[in-house]
């Protein structure tokens, strides 16, 4: 190696003037670039505010949004409970308009009436209603409560709705209660 070349020497310092070139470039590029003035170090720093801002806003409004759903749930829930502790009070009433339609009392047969339409109307002020289902329709399990099977009557009446033993209820657009049926077999 001590005995370099001419050409081996003359691209060795070929090389060391070209470093040298870029090293000075560099260095007047970083003395060419200003400092930040005061301006702009106050405006990257009102900025920086103002998306922290930003984002604690939106973030409340997710909060309120949230309690807010949470509190229509809540109320929900507790109108759920009562209708479905009124249920068996709907079924009584159904059951002993049916027992008294066989006698001949129809003055007791009106005021049980009554009373049973007032509940009925009130509680669907309230978002309860009946879900309709009558004998012969398909049976759907997503949608009856099957209690039994029995033997088809008609061969029509095979996987269908034979009987509904208790009505079913929906709460809004919630199921509270399925209706409970008898089908065919």
């Amino acid at each position: 190696m001590l005995n370099m070349s001419k050409k081996d020497k003359q691209t060795e310092i070929n090389e060391e003037l070209q470093e040298n070139e870029v090293l000075e470039q560099t260095q007047e590029e970083a003395q060419a670039k200003p400092e930040k003035t005061k301006e702009e170090t106050l405006q990257e720093e009102l900025d920086k505010e103002k998306d922290k801002f930003m984002r604690l806003f939106a973030e409340f409004e997710n909060y309120k949004k949230r309690t807010t759903k949470e509190r229509i749930e809540l109320f929900r829930t507790a109108n759920q409970d009562v209708m479905t502790a009124l249920l068996p009070v709907l079924d009584d009433f159904d059951r002993a308009y049916n027992e008294i339609s066989k006698t001949k009392e129809k003055e007791l047969l009106k005021g049980v009436e009554l009373i049973s339409n007032k509940l009925k109307t009130t509680l669907e002020q309230k978002g309860l209603k009946v879900i309709e289902v009558s004998a012969g329709d398909d049976f759907n399990a997503d949608d009856h409560e099957a209690i039994t099977q029995i033997p088809a009557p008609d061969k029509k009446l095979k996987g269908k709705i034979i009987d509904v033993i208790e009505k079913g209820y929906k709460l809004g657009d919630k199921v509270i209660r399925f209706p409970k049926v008898v089908i065919g077999q």
